[in-house]
């Protein structure tokens, strides 16, 4: 028996081509046997409101294509792109291996394991911006900071 399982907790949300579905109040486990249905956990899923940063937005375009939302060739292509930016700006061990790991998913099309490596970045991006606001800067500030570096590293490559 081949197919994505999934093991979902009591009352764990899933979205599936489009249907949002709820479990019962007991663990269940599924087994998805169609190839390309779009299934996301929404313990995965952060809110467009929330993607409020470079990282963040990076994460939240790619789940959209987990959900079916969005192309993965064109996505596939800018998130390529913002990836690779990103590795620019962020110099530590963590955040480089994560990106390093995400971009070569991405590059195989496969959104969803791209977000789990994303989702480890997303911390250490907010230690930055607590540090960039903690020296002066407001969050506004220091996300146009590392915008604008990502966009000088993008128009530089």
């Amino acid at each position: 028996m081949s197919g994505l399982v999934l093991k979902l907790q009591p009352g764990e949300q899933i979205l599936v081509n489009g249907v949002v579905m709820q479990n019962g109040d007991r663990r269940a486990q599924l087994r998805i046997k169609t190839k390309n249905a779009h299934i996301l956990r929404l313990r995965d899923a952060i809110h467009p409101d929330d993607a409020d940063t470079p990282v963040k937005r990076v994460y939240y375009a790619a789940q959209l294509v987990v959900a079916g939302e969005g192309d993965p060739e064109a996505v596939g292509a800018l998130l390529e792109k913002d990836v690779d930016t990103l590795s620019e700006i962020f110099r530590d061990r963590e955040s480089k291996s994560a990106l390093c790991a995400a971009k070569a998913y991405i590059v195989e099309r496969n959104f969803y394991h791209a977000m789990r490596e994303l989702k480890r970045v997303i911390p250490i991006e907010g230690t930055l911006l607590s540090v960039a606001a903690s020296n002066g800067a407001s969050d506004d500030v220091a996300v146009d900071r590392i915008k604008s570096e990502c966009s000088a590293q993008t128009s530089a490559g």
